[in-house]
């Protein structure tokens, strides 16, 4: 199953995603589409590190997010 997820995330927007992905079964079977993705913040970040560590793929992963999620550093770039 594949999610594309467009605009902004803040962490508000968390928990609806996580119960969207909660009510599938395979977590494994699910893609991320993220290249209309333009703004996240700490808590977006976080979460879409976490869905990866699940299995859940991220697939067109802007490079500022995929360096933030890989060096752990969500909060050196923003304002």
């Amino acid at each position: 199953m594949i999610f594309a997820l467009s605009g902004r995330i803040e962490e508000k927007h968390v928990s609806e995603l996580q119960k969207l992905f909660e009510a599938e079964a395979e977590v494994g079977d699910i893609t991320l589409e993220l290249e209309e993705l333009r703004l996240v913040d700490r808590g977006a970040v976080r979460y879409l590190a976490a869905c990866e560590a699940r299995g859940i793929k991220l697939e067109n992963c802007p490079s500022y997010i995929r360096e933030w999620i890989e060096t752990g550093s969500d909060t050196s770039h923003e304002p």
